[in-house]
Order: structure tokens, then C-alpha cells, then sequence
């Protein structure tokens, strides 16, 4: 089956967990955004959206078509791929607990884009900078730590367990790579000072760039750069 991605073009954001999983499975898929010709391209995204006859059309991006399948949510998504493509545990409760996973970095995805736009969405950056200077305090020395603190006790929760899930690469390890990645890029001070405290977390982030095809993904062109118009936004004055 070849799935179609519907997410906007220019930025990682959330439909980059999406292609982290796929390109790990070797999956034959269509960005279609990215994409120009017929069919393709930012268009192709709208109509999806704007469709009224498409009475379960996707609250937003991104969203997968897989067959006659429609799927929104990224945690949804991936859900749906992860047993199909060898990327979650065989059992149920293995699945359930990579699911569980996923919602929680979903969690943190949004507290990271709230630093900076912690009023609204519809505001410029620079409409909300004081109000996202004092957010970014807050989510740096409370909320960082809470969140990566508490993915380095699940990863060294068994004897051994060199994945989220215990011995099994899971989706979730993809998406761990993803924010060890991205704050990086949007807080690499703060980064610098609290990476020895998340050892096993480093350690995978590495592991997990080093697996020959996301290796070869972040090598190509597929691999947007980070930007400041995504989830990941670099602004020195929110950095500490």
C-alpha cells in the first residue's frame, strides 16, 4: 500500500513523527504536500480540509490516507502504522503502553510550541514576546525537566532496556529522537546544561540517528531543516 501525508510543506512540525516512523519502516509513501503535479501540493491539503462531503475529514494536519482509510491525529497515526510496520510491541498491552507513550510526548509537543505563543496561535511571535519570555522561564526550569526526567526513568525502568518499550524499537523511540532533536535546535543553552542529567536519553537519540535508514532520511532533502515557523523555534531570548 502506498500512504499518502497530508501536512504542510515547509516545516517538520508534527507530521515530522509521522515520517520519522515510515522511513524506518521503508514504507512507500507520498508526502503530498511537497509533491507538485496533479493531485499534489498545498491545494490537495486545503480540499482535503474544506471538504464538506467528507463527513470525517480531519479536524487539521496532519493526516494519513491509507486506502480508503482517513486518519487524523499524529498519535493516531501512528498508532495505526506502528503494528503494521513492526514499530510497537506484538502484545496488547505492549501497544497500548507505546500509545500511551506517544499521548504524553503529544503533551509535551504543546508546551513546547507555548513558549512561544502562549496566548494564541493567531498572534505574531512579537505580539507575545514578554508573555512568552516568562513562559519559556517556566518551561525550561519546570516543565522540561518534568517531562525528560520522566522519559529517562521509563527507559531505565528494566534491567537491560535499551528502548521505551523495553528490547522492541517502538514509534516511540522515533518520537524521543524528534524532541531530543528539536529542543536542541530551539533551546541549545538550556540543552547544554541538562542533557548529563538524561544520560539514556542522549544515548538514544543517538542510536536511534545512527540506524542506517534514518541516517540515510536526515542525510536527503526529505529532512526539512528546523525553522522558526514550526514547533521547534530558536529564539536567543527564550533560551535563558
Amino acid at each position: 500500500m502506498q500512504y499518502k501525508l497530508y501536512y504542510w510543506p515547509s516545516i517538520q512540525g508534527r507530521g515530522e513523527f509521522v515520517r520519522l516512523a515510515r522511513e524506518e519502516a521503508g514504507a512507500d509513501y507520498v508526502d503530498v504536500a511537497r509533491r507538485s503535479g496533479r493531485g499534489m501540493g498545498v491545494p490537495a491539503l486545503e480540499k482535503f480540509l474544506d471538504d464538506e462531503k467528507l463527513g470525517s475529514a480531519p479536524y487539521a494536519p496532519p493526516f494519513l490516507k491509507a486506502g480508503k482509510l482517513i486518519i487524523g491525529q499524529t498519535a493516531n497515526i501512528l498508532l495505526y502504522l506502528g503494528p503494521r510496520h513492526g514499530l510497537t510491541p506484538r502484545s496488547e498491552a505492549g501497544r497500548i503502553w507505546v500509545n500511551q507513550l506517544q499521548l504524553t510526548i503529544a503533551d509535551f509537543v504543546t508546551e513546547i510550541h507555548d513558549t512561544h505563543h502562549p496566548i494564541g496561535g493567531s498572534l505574531y511571535y512579537h505580539q507575545q514576546k514578554a508573555e512568552a519570555r516568562r513562559r519559556a522561564k517556566n518551561f525550561r526550569t519546570e516543565r522540561m525537566p518534568k517531562f525528560l526526567g520522566y522519559f529517562e526513568q521509563v527507559l531505565a525502568g528494566g534491567k537491560g532496556r535499551r528502548y521505551m518499550a523495553g528490547n522492541t524499537l517502538s514509534y516511540a523511540d522515533l518520537s524521543v529522537f524528534q524532541l531530543i532533536a528539536g529542543l536542541r535546535y530551539a533551546f541549545p543553552k538550556t540543552m547544554k546544561k541538562q542533557e548529563p542529567d538524561y544520560p539514556g536519553l542522549v544515548d538514544l537519540h543517538y542510536r536511534i540517528a545512527a540506524r542506517p535508514k534514518i541516517a540515510a532520511y536526515l542525510a536527503s532533502k526529505r529532512r526539512l531543516a528546523f525553522n522558526e515557523y514550526g514547533i521547534f523555534r530558536h529564539y536567543p531570548e527564550l533560551d535563558g
